[in-house]
C-alpha cells in the first residue's frame, strides 16, 4: 500500500526532480516508511512506501524488470502474487524480494499490459516501457485503489490523490461546475471527472496507453464489468450458500496475508462479524475496533445508530483483542477540515466516523479487514430494489430509479439551490444523462421482470455507490497510514455471486411480487419493514456468528448528525454556512441554505446529509481554492 505520483512531458521537455519530489510529499501519508523515484529525460515517477510485504529495502520502488525495459510504481496488494510468482519462475524469470511489486515488472516483460488482468488484487499501477517510451496506467477491477490524471496539452499529470497535483507549476485549481451539479443530485460522482476542473479519475479495470501522441485526450479502455445478468437457474440454494461459505473463507485467508499485523473493524453487523469470524481462525489473537457514538442527546431512530454492544458481543465470542472509540458530536468540528482535506474528491456518506475508526486502529494494526461489498453483491439493500422492481418498462425504471437517487437536491430546485453565475454555467438534465448512461452502457441488461428490474440495481450499485465507498475507505484510511483489504472483493467470490439467482438474496421476492398493486399501504410498509436482503449470505454465516447478528436488521455506519444538527452541532453549522466568511456563497444560495438549516432544526425535514455535504463543499472551497490552513 502506497502513494504514487508522475509527471510525464509529452513535449519532451526534461522534468524537474524537485517538482516530482514536492508531488509525492504531497502524499506522504499514504507511505511514511520510505520514498523512492525514476527519472529519465521526459518521464518522472514518485513512490511512497507503506511497507507491508517484505519490508526489507529490496520491496523498495520503483521496481524495475530485469530485462530493463519495465519501470513500475505501484499502490495496492496483490493476492495472487505467489501464484503468479512461480508461474514466472518456471518461464525463466528471477526474483530477489518478497514483495508482490516485483512480479509486476517481470509479468509485464512477459505478457505485456495482458498481465494487468491476471492480478487479484487492489492496485494503482504505472509501468514505464522504455524502449517504446509509452506509459501505461492501470486499475483494478473494482476501483479500490484511487488513481487520478490531468492533461493539459503538452504535460500529463498522475497521481494516487489530487492534491499531488499542487505540487506542480503548471496545475491550478478550478471548480468543475458540471461536477457540482452531479454531486449536489447523487452525493457522488457517477461520471469519471471531478470537482477539480480538468482531473479526471482512471475508471476501474481500465488500462490506458499514453506516449508522445496523445497530446489532447486519453481513450479509456475497459477490460472487464460486473455482469448480474446471466444467473445461473439451474443453481440451488445449498449450492449458492456452500460455495459462498467456501469462496469467503479462501478469500479472507488470501487477503490475511502480510509481514505486518492485520486486525478486522468489528461493527455490530453480519459482514464484519463473518470476516472476523473467518479472519480469527488465522491469527491467535485477532485485533478489532469499534466506533461508538455519544448517544446522551439523541433521540428517534438515531438512538439505535451505536452498535458497541453488538460489537463487544462478537468480540467476546471470538476472543479479539478489542479496541474501541466513542465519538462525540464535538468531533465534527475538528475533524471536518481534515476529512475534506483527505478526500479532496467529494463522495458519499457522512464519513468523519471512518476517519476516526482508521485512526484508532493504525494505532495497533497497518492492515484492517473491511466489510464492503457485501451488501452490493448479496443484495444488502431490499428497501431500494422493492421500490423499482415492478416498473413496466425501462423508461419507468430510469423514472423511478433516478428520482430516489436524487439523493441531495433535485433538479427541479437547481435554481434555488446554485447562485445565478453556477446556474448559467451548468446542463441540467446532465445528472439524469449521467445517471442512464451508467445502464445502457451495458447492452446485456433487460427491463422485462422483477428479478431483471433488480439485478440491473444491483448493476447500478456496484458501479456508483460502491466505487464511492470504497474511495471514502481509502482516502481516510491511508490519511492515517492504514492498508484496509475487501475480502468481499475477491475475484473468484465476485465471480460466482453475480450468478447467484435473485431469488436467493431477497427471502420476501415472491411475497412482495404478490402485493396486491392497489394496497399501496401494504407495499409502503414492505418498502421500510422488509429487511431480507443477503439471504443466502446470512445462511451460509449461520455456524460462524452468533444467532442474534445474523438475523440483525441492516444498518449503516453512521453518526447521529440528525440529532446534532438540531442541538450540540446547530452553531457550527450556522457558523460554517451562514457567514460573511463562507466561501461557498459565490456557488451556492445562502437563502436556499438558511432554509434547509431552518427547515432541519424544526424538524420539517431530515436534511443530514445535505447539510454534511454543504460542509463539505465550504470546506472544499477554504483548503483548495483558497489555499487555507486547517485550523489546529
Amino acid at each position: 500500500m502506497c502513494g504514487i505520483a508522475g509527471i510525464f512531458n509529452l513535449n519532451g521537455n526534461a522534468v524537474s526532480l524537485n517538482t516530482i519530489k514536492a508531488m509525492a510529499n504531497k502524499i506522504a501519508h499514504r507511505g511514511p516508511d520510505g520514498e523512492g523515484f525514476y527519472m529519465e529525460d521526459n518521464i518522472a515517477f514518485g513512490h511512497r512506501r507503506l511497507a507491508i510485504l517484505d519490508v526489507s529495502p529490496l520491496g523498495n520502488q520503483p521496481m524495475e524488470s530485469k530485462n530493463g525495459e519495465w519501470v513500475v510504481i505501484f499502490n495496492g496488494c496483490i493476492y495472487n502474487y505467489l501464484e503468479l510468482k512461480s508461474h514466472l519462475k518456471s518461464k525463466g524469470h528471477s526474483f530477489i524480494s518478497n514483495t508482490d511489486t516485483e512480479i509486476i515488472p517481470e509479468g509485464l516483460a512477459a505478457y505485456g499490459i495482458s498481465f494487468f488482468e491476471k492480478l487479484d488484487g487492489m492496485f494503482a499501477i504505472a509501468a514505464w516501457h522504455k524502449p517504446t517510451k509509452t506509459l501505461y496506467l492501470s486499475r483494478d477491477r473494482f476501483g479500490v485503489k484511487p488513481l487520478y490524471y490531468w492533461l493539459n496539452g503538452k504535460t500529463l499529470l498522475f497521481a494516487s490523490e489530487i492534491k499531488a497535483f499542487m505540487a506542480h507549476p503548471d496545475f491550478k485549481v478550478e471548480l468543475n461546475a458540471e461536477a457540482l451539479n452531479e454531486y449536489f443530485t447523487f452525493q457522488n460522482l457517477f461520471a469519471y471527472h471531478t470537482l477539480f476542473k480538468g482531473v479526471i479519475m482512471l475508471p476501474p479495470a481500465n488500462t490506458v496507453k499514453i506516449d508522445v501522441s496523445n497530446v489532447t485526450g486519453i481513450l479509456h479502455n475497459s477490460w472487464w464489468n460486473y455482469n448480474f445478468s446471466e444467473t445461473d437457474e439451474s443453481m440451488t440454494f445449498e449450492d449458492a450458500k456452500m460455495e459462498t461459505e467456501r469462496l469467503l473463507k479462501n478469500a479472507v485467508a488470501k487477503q490475511m496475508i502480510a509481514d505486518v499485523p492485520v486486525g478486522t473493524y468489528l461493527s455490530g453487523g453480519m459482514d464484519s462479524g463473518s470476516l472476523t469470524a473467518i479472519a480469527s481462525q488465522h491469527v491467535k489473537r485477532l485485533t478489532t475496533f469499534t466506533a461508538g457514538f455519544d448517544m446522551s442527546s439523541v433521540t428517534g431512530i438515531e438512538a439505535n445508530y451505536d452498535e458497541r454492544r453488538d460489537a463487544e458481543l462478537m468480540a467476546n465470542y471470538f476472543k479479539t483483542e478489542h479496541y474501541e472509540q466513542v465519538i462525540n458530536a464535538g468531533d465534527l468540528s475538528w475533524s471536518l477540515p481534515r476529512v475534506v482535506w483527505h478526500l479532496e474528491d467529494l463522495r458519499v456518506g457522512m464519513s468523519y466516523p471512518n476517519y476516526y475508526i482508521s485512526r484508532l486502529a493504525s494505532k495497533f494494526v497497518k492492515v484492517c479487514l473491511q466489510g464492503t461489498g457485501g451488501d452490493e453483491l448479496y443484495g444488502g439493500y431490499p428497501w431500494r430494489y422493492y421500490r423499482i422492481f415492478q416498473s413496466l418498462d425501462q423508461k419507468s425504471f430510469f423514472d423511478n430509479y433516478y428520482g430516489f437517487w436524487q439523493r441531495l437536491v433535485p433538479d427541479e430546485s437547481k435554481s434555488e439551490l446554485f447562485t445565478s453565475a453556477i446556474h448559467s454555467q451548468i446542463n441540467v438534465n446532465l445528472p439524469r444523462e449521467i445517471f442512464e448512461r451508467v445502464f445502457t452502457f451495458n447492452k446485456k441488461l433487460k427491463y422485462d421482470s422483477p428479478e431483471q428490474h433488480i439485478s440491473n440495481s444491483l448493476y447500478f450499485e456496484i458501479k456508483t455507490f460502491l466505487p464511492g465507498l470504497l474511495l471514502v475507505g481509502d482516502k481516510l484510511a491511508m490519511a492515517n497510514g492504514l492498508e484496509e483489504r475487501f475480502p468481499f472483493l475477491d475475484n473468484e467470490l465476485v465471480n460466482f455471486a453475480q450468478k447467484i439467482p435473485v431469488r436467493y438474496k431477497l427471502g420476501n421476492l415472491e411475497e412482495m411480487k404478490r402485493l396486491d398493486e392497489n394496497r399501496s399501504g401494504n407495499k409502503k410498509k414492505a418498502y421500510t419493514e422488509f429487511d431480507d436482503g443477503k439471504n443466502v449470505l446470512r445462511k451460509a454465516m449461520m455456524d460462524f456468528i452468533p444467532r442474534s447478528i445474523v438475523d440483525r436488521k441492516k444498518q449503516g455506519f453512521s453518526a447521529p448528525d440528525e440529532s446534532w444538527y438540531r442541538g450540540e452541532n446547530a452553531d457550527y453549522v450556522k457558523e460554517l454556512l451562514l457567514n460573511k466568511k463562507t466561501v461557498s456563497s459565490e456557488y451556492i444560495s445562502p437563502k436556499y441554505i438558511e432554509k434547509i438549516i431552518k427547515e432541519h432544526i424544526d424538524q420539517r425535514i431530515n436534511h443530514r446529509l445535505l447539510i454534511w455535504s454543504l460542509m463539505n463543499f465550504e470546506w472544499w472551497c477554504r483548503l483548495f481554492l483558497n489555499n487555507e490552513e486547517i485550523p489546529e
